[in-house]
């Protein structure tokens, strides 16, 4: 799962949302020393949303059609697709408007500047700029999403063609979406009630 996901699945705990939204950018284990104990959980929550969904069959099945073409970015790309299913369909998961939850996280990031790592802070300016938690939902955000990867990439990844795929397939990549999400939903919510 990308950014929109993360930050949706921390339950509204400030520290916890912060946690979870720079998880990628966290090497280690001493978390709570680096970060203090609720903003570690966040970030443990983080690891544990990338593991289950890694491991989760419906995932793998829409890795599966982008794995020939885009070899071990499938993964990445298919994070993003649901991060647009997710703002598209934002309604169905959430009774505040995703304008106000993106502005919401955004503040909240801000206010954490001290303690987030150096790669957020570079980020930060170009996310709340472009807004991409809300232009997730349209396929312009999600081409421009990926072109922005596919730039920082290492190797010619061709995310930046990525948008073609899912508007080939894009009712099995939401149907895949829509099976998925709540899965992860309700694993999200266990383990808080849990840590």
């Amino acid at each position: 799962m990308n950014f929109l996901a993360h930050l949706f699945l921390s339950d509204s705990n400030p520290p916890i949302r912060v946690g979870n939204f720079i998880g990628d950018f966290v090497k280690g284990r001493n978390l709570e020393e680096q970060f203090g104990k609720e903003i570690a959980r966040g970030i443990q929550l983080h690891r544990e949303i990338d593991w289950f969904t890694d491991r989760h069959l419906v995932v793998k099945q829409s890795k599966q059609r982008l794995r020939i073409k885009y070899r071990h970015y499938a993964g990445v790309i298919v994070d993003i697709f649901y991060d647009h299913f997710l703002a598209k369909n934002w309604d169905k998961y959430s009774e505040q408007l995703l304008p106000d939850f993106a502005e919401e996280c955004y503040r909240q990031i801000e206010s954490y500047n001290t303690v987030i790592p150096q790669g957020v802070k570079y980020m930060m300016p170009y996310m709340t700029k472009g807004n991409w938690l809300v232009n997730y939902a349209r396929l312009e955000g999600i081409h421009r999403a990926l072109s922005g990867m596919a730039h920082r990439a290492k190797f010619d990844s061709k995310m930046e063609e990525a948008t073609n795929e899912l508007k080939e397939s894009y009712p099995d990549f939401e149907n895949e979406f829509f099976l998925f999400f709540p899965e992860l939903k309700k694993m999200c919510d266990e383990w808080l009630s849990r840590h």
